[in-house]
């Protein structure tokens, strides 16, 4: 949901922000005044094209920030964790900057990124519908995705994508295998001497770092007795030993603690001294027991060191990784092995397919049934929206398996009557396809996830009772709270039914002309709706007639 949108130097915006909420609202002003800006920054901030000339005159550049709540839209959260571009919390933040000389950069949660990515994003965030801006609606993607939402069978849809390319993996080795069948022959038999040599060595990480420490230790034998002597015989071996010394030392201060119980501090001091310098004597004498200085087992764990060095210089291995190396070996020779067992890359690629086949072929049979409620559903919503003896169909055409089934499915439509059935893009205009685009959500929304929606112009050439239908149905659309309705619209009987409303004026300021976008309060939407009805000359009676529609 779009929670934030700040345009900075855009064309004739010098500085705004506006804060949007779910549900339906509408966006109106005289002719002129700038309604399509904030589509065209909206726009521009998920990816589009600078086409040029939209930054404020006499500004170095245009800074357009979007900021949407992505809490619920598993779909952006995915992408952005996939791109690791996610942010710590759930608000997402669009930002592009364009400069005069048409240079522009992209940022996402305030990290460089590609205008592909932007557009790839902002997929998943909006819906733009107008005679200018992209449709998603013509991608024959969505309108497969509209369809098996609709049905409910997404999952289906997801899980045959995902026996496809499984099935597809297979067949793709197939034929490696099939035309290398030598070179694999001679991979697995490699494989098998390395992963042989590897196991004889009986490596494991944990071994490797005792035996490195065991060879330190061993190594420098001569020099750590040498040493350890040293510490015991200052400790406590001569007259003027360390020992002796703080043994003395405790005596005079419990002596004086018995006079002055202030020492008390420096008495449990000297207590915990004397004990741990002890405790230390009897460990280095531990430690001397325990020393191995045993020239035969050097030599043995020399020689292991060497066979381990030997067979990582050999296949240029880190003994580190050998552990890794292993399994990665393993699994390609149980690959490899596989392809050449009774149940070998024939009979699997064989299974695969034969999986994938069943469940397209079901999803075949739920797609067929929805295609003719759904057809239907649209086919009715356009006769409210001026589309009279209009049809629809949504056609399925056999194909090739794909990842997406085993159809290929396309919106068709007749605008009026005698019309031959075509895609959409082809058989309507562009205030006709906002339209069209208006009749397709309304009749499939119930399951989709649409995060935001914005149309302009859906009320092109309708008026009167066909104005208030559409109204009606927009804020049908936007009865969600997760969902979001933006309309640009010149009719009164559209904006009277939103839940918010923003008004576009312009204003004439140093010889400048800027457009200023805002949230209306109840008294400013009644003057709004009265203009919008009576033109030049507000009357008494039109504003009386505003309030009717507004219910007020």
């Amino acid at each position: 949901m779009l929670l934030n949108l700040s345009i900075l130097d855009f064309v004739i915006v010098d500085k705004m922000s506006l804060d949007f909420q779910s549900g339906f609202s509408a966006l109106t002003g005289e002719t002129g005044a700038g309604k399509s800006i904030l589509i065209d920054a909206l726009s521009l901030a998920l990816g589009q094209r600078n086409e040029g000339g939209v930054v404020r005159l006499n500004q170095d550049k245009a800074d357009i920030s979007a900021i949407f709540d992505i809490q619920n839209n598993k779909e952006a959260i995915d992408w952005l964790q996939h791109n690791e571009l996610e942010s710590e919390n759930a608000e997402l933040i669009l930002r592009r900057v364009i400069h005069a000389d048409g240079k522009s950069r992209a940022f996402v949660n305030g990290k460089v990124a590609t205008l592909q990515q932007l557009k790839d994003l902002g997929e998943s965030l909006v819906d733009i519908y107008s005679q200018n801006s992209h449709h998603s609606l013509l991608k024959l993607s969505s309108q497969r995705q509209i369809l098996d939402d609709f049905g409910g069978y997404s999952d289906l849809s997801a899980k045959t994508y995902a026996l496809y390319q499984a099935w597809h993996k297979l067949h793709i080795q197939k034929i490696e295998y099939e035309k290398n069948a030598q070179i694999y022959s001679d991979e697995l038999a490699e494989l098998r001497d390395k992963l042989r040599e590897l196991k004889q060595l009986s490596f494991t990480l944990d071994d490797w770092v005792t035996l490195q420490q065991n060879h330190s230790m061993m190594s420098h034998g001569n020099k750590l007795i040498e040493n350890i002597n040293f510490c015991i015989e200052a400790l406590e071996k001569d007259e003027a030993s360390i020992f002796n010394r703080l043994h003395l030392v405790q005596q005079k201060i419990s002596q004086s603690f018995a006079l002055d119980e202030k020492l008390k501090e420096s008495f449990d001091l000297m207590d915990s001294i004397a004990i741990q310098t002890e405790e230390l004597i009897r460990g280095l004498n531990r430690y001397l027991q325990k020393v191995d200085l045993d020239p035969e087992r050097l030599k043995d764990i020399e020689a292991r060191i060497q066979a381990i060095y030997n067979f990582g210089r050999k296949y240029r291995i880190k003994p580190e990784d050998f552990e890794a190396t292993l399994t990665t070996w393993q699994a390609r020779m149980d690959e490899l092995e596989s392809f050449q067992s009774d149940v070998g890359i024939n009979a699997k690629e064989t299974a695969a397919l034969h999986a994938f086949n069943e469940s397209a072929k079901t999803l075949t049979e739920a797609r067929k049934k929805t295609s003719l409620v759904l057809s239907q559903n649209i086919t009715d919503a356009m006769q409210n929206l001026s589309f009279n003896h209009g049809c629809f169909e949504v056609k399925l055409t056999p194909q090739e398996p794909s990842p997406h089934g085993l159809e290929q499915i396309e919106f068709l439509v007749a605008a009026h009557l005698g019309a031959e059935l075509r895609h959409i893009h082809k058989a309507a205009s562009g205030g006709e396809l906002s339209r069209l685009s208006l009749a397709i959500r309304v009749a499939s929304i119930s399951k989709a996830n649409v995060p935001c929606m914005i149309f302009d112009e859906v009320d092109v050439g309708i008026g009167g009772s066909i104005a208030e239908i559409v109204g009606k149905l927009l804020k049908e659309l936007g009865n969600h709270d997760q969902r979001q309705v933006l309309v640009i619209t010149h009719l009164p009987q559209v904006a009277s039914l939103a839940v918010h409303h923003y008004k576009v004026s312009k204003t004439q300021e140093n010889n400048q002309t800027l457009s200023h976008i805002y949230l209306i309060n109840e008294k400013m939407r009644v003057d709004e709706i009265a203009r919008m009805l009576g033109g030049i000359s507000i009357t008494d009676t039109t504003r009386e007639h505003a309030k009717e529609m507004l219910q007020v």
